[in-house]
């Protein structure tokens, strides 16, 4: 194939500048009294309470796990993608996913229950797997992640030591096959169309840009404007720096309802019995978001969609940049802490036990593009396992409850909550501050799917 430059300007920040991250400083706000209460501890969560509180408001961060957790946000693959500009209902996916489900070792699998909500869920995101669907959520990503990319640098100057600032070198898309290559190199050509940097490349240039472990492939794609960094340590670093800046982090504080006055949210009720008191809530419990929507009489859906992932301590094997094997659907990513390998969306209850069959086709597939890394090594390697939220049509949640706009709702996000994140803080608390986003959010309204339910 040879080595193809399809590529869009050098700076694509520079078509779209109001995606670039200004400098925001608390003494150019006006400062706001009012306590916001953010359930969930995620990175969405706390990138939205380090947002609020740089707009000078009053943050308690509530969240049911223990201080000492290993949610989504810790073990997931670390990727910043300005490149996924495709939602995940699109066309293909539901062809590719039935027949995933009858190979026990696939990247995708469905836990059958009896789950009136499960099938809500899935009769949606059929409906929303449409070519205009693509069309018309590709801007809307691309600007997304661009503009989280920028906010990923900046919150790493502002965390500063404590953490290393992401490394730019792009994501390469991996492809065993001729029909692989054929079909990521119109992903790329649709990604420079939107003005993003992409190159598709023989083996040769595969294998000398990941420079580490032997690749077998026949191809692949560069993503130039990618990046990554560790999630662990980002999540350490900001937990650390909110609760030095004097946020109220909450542990072991499940949420069981809501105090009401007037008919708005006045207040967080606690299993235990304690109220908190809010004059804002932002919903950023992943999952869990769409029990607490509904007891406010709003209709979000959300999916359990279960992520693997291990960690390899594998210097002389360690790629140059993230790659991303294109049929297998794993991701192997550098981080300071060893090689990390994920994959796979199983739609299953967050607290089913791991299934070796996952693990073993993460492994396996894994030795078929990078025979350094091999299967048996992997599978002896503890499991992590994380609960990402999964919209009905791939596209996260972000906007306030038509019944009471002081609750905001930020979930969703599936695969790329790490890098949506600070984005997200921004708009939320754009929203909240009563600043109008610079980014239109209608196609993330987070009761979108409300008349198709019937409420």
């Amino acid at each position: 194939m040879g080595h193809q430059r399809v590529r869009a300007r050098r700076d694509p920040d520079a078509r779209w500048p109001h995606l670039r991250a200004p400098a925001r400083h608390a003494a150019e706000l006006s400062v706001a009294t009012e306590r916001v209460v953010v359930v969930g501890a995620g990175i969405v969560g706390l990138c939205v309470a380090e947002a609020l509180m740089r707009d000078g408001f009053d943050v308690v961060v509530l969240e049911r796990a223990q201080r000492e957790r290993d949610g989504a946000s810790f073990g997931n693959a670390g990727l910043i993608v300005p490149s996924h500009v495709v939602p995940l209902a699109a066309p293909g996916v539901l062809g590719q996913g039935l027949r995933w489900l009858l190979d026990r070792e696939s990247p995708f699998a469905v836990r059958p229950r009896l789950d009136l909500d499960l099938v809500r869920w899935g009769l949606t995101f059929m409906r929303s797997a449409t070519a205009a669907h693509v069309v018309r959520s590709a801007p809307l990503l691309r600007d997304l992640h661009l503009r989280s990319k920028a906010l990923h640098l900046a919150l790493a100057e502002r965390l500063g030591s404590a953490v290393s600032a992401p490394r730019c070198a792009g994501v390469m898309v991996v492809c065993g096959g001729r029909q692989a290559l054929e079909e990521e190199a119109e992903i790329a050509e649709r990604a420079v169309e939107l003005g993003l940097r992409a190159e598709v490349l023989s083996a040769a240039d595969v294998t000398e840009r990941v420079a580490g472990p032997e690749v077998r492939c026949v191809g692949g794609v560069h993503y130039l404007d990618d990046a990554h960094a560790s999630p662990r340590a980002l999540m350490r670093a900001l937990q650390a720096h909110l609760e030095e800046r004097g946020a109220g982090l909450r542990w072991d504080a499940e949420v069981a309802g809501f105090e009401r006055d007037g008919g708005r949210v006045s207040g967080v009720r606690l299993r235990g019995g304690e109220v908190v008191a809010a004059e804002r809530v932002v919903l950023a419990g992943g999952v869990a978001s769409a029990h607490l929507a509904r007891s406010l009489g709003a209709y979000v859906p959300l999916q359990t969609g279960r992520g693997y992932s291990v960690t390899l301590d594998a210097a002389e094997q360690r790629p140059a940049l993230p790659l991303l094997l294109s049929e297998a659907r794993v991701a192997v990513t550098p981080l300071s802490e060893g090689v990390r390998i994920g994959g796979t969306m199983e739609i299953a209850p967050a607290d089913r036990p791991v299934d070796p069959r996952r693990v073993r086709g993460i492994a396996r597939s894994t030795e078929r593009f990078l025979p350094g890394y091999r299967a048996e090594t992997l599978t002896a390697l503890p499991v992590w396992t994380g609960a990402r939220p999964v919209s009905a049509d791939g596209m996260p949640y972000l906007g306030p409850l038509r019944r009471d706009p002081r609750v905001v709702i930020a979930a969703g996000h599936g695969m790329m909550g790490f890098s949506l994140g600070p984005v997200t803080g921004e708009l939320v608390a754009d929203l909240v501050a009563g600043r109008r986003p610079e980014i239109d959010l209608a196609r993330l309204a987070p009761e979108r799917f409300a008349r198709r339910a019937g409420r």
